[in-house]
């Protein structure tokens, strides 16, 4: 797996409840932003149209609707938002082996290609938050079954917080993608996440894109702030060099 180049690892969140609102924000990033998240909030209210507008202004667009369902519901999901022109997509990887394998099928059978990427466990939650719901293990080995499941499944990507990417990168080496969402800059506010990383130091510890969502699209200067955490991306991509 070739890593992006360093402006190219940010993706933006765009976590809005209407598209002029998020294509507002993304206009605000024209040439400076390679990546744009759309995730359930806006697709549910502005639909597939989203996803065309934001290529049509030239982003890559990471569909981020964590399918989780039967493998054949799956499966049809995977085809209909790789019609959309996402590049990539997410899925749970909690939904299974069979239902892992029915989206990878769909996936490498659309007639546009999307790169599909396993949710594993959600930066809100924590090892309370798991045992809530059943699981008595750490979070750091729920995601690492997880990741092993879903590349063992054919999925070459895997979303997991910035605590885990070391323990992915020593597992899997430079053969997966890692996208990191809990990104804060220094100061900034943590909101609803729990498990969360610097940009550089999330960088350092292997992964190849990373999710920020309000530290830039509630930034007085949005732009600004984007631009700050790309130089941030930049100067830990040169470090590691």
């Amino acid at each position: 797996m070739t890593n992006p180049a360093a402006n190219e690892r940010l993706i933006v969140a765009l976590d809005f409840p209407s598209a002029a609102d998020a294509l507002r924000l993304a206009d605000s990033l024209s040439g400076i932003c390679t990546w744009v998240k759309v995730g359930l909030e806006l697709f549910i209210a502005a639909g597939p149209a989203v996803v065309t507008d934001l290529k049509k202004r030239g982003f890559s667009v990471f569909l981020d609707l964590k399918l989780h369902d039967i493998p054949n519901t799956v499966a049809g999901a995977v085809r209909s938002a790789a019609a959309t022109g996402a590049h990539m997509l997410t899925v749970h990887a909690s939904g299974g082996p069979a239902m892992l394998a029915a989206a990878v099928e769909a996936a490498g059978a659309a007639g546009h290609p999307v790169e599909l990427l396993a949710v594993t466990v959600p930066t809100s939650m924590d090892s309370e938050q798991l045992d809530a719901i059943g699981i008595d293990t750490e979070p750091i080995d729920q995601v690492a079954r997880l990741a092993r499941l879903a590349v063992d499944s054919g999925l070459r990507g895997i979303v997991c917080s910035p605590h885990e990417a070391t323990k992915l990168r020593h597992i899997f080496g430079d053969t997966v993608i890692l996208i990191t969402p809990g990104i804060r800059p220094a100061g900034a506010d943590v909101h609803d996440q729990k498990r969360i990383a610097t940009p550089a130091k999330a960088i350092e510890d292997g992964a190849t894109y990373l999710v920020v969502g309000r530290p830039i699209t509630q930034a007085p200067d949005p732009r600004a702030a984007a631009e700050a955490i790309q130089r941030e991306i930049a100067e830990a991509v040169t470090l590691q060099t």
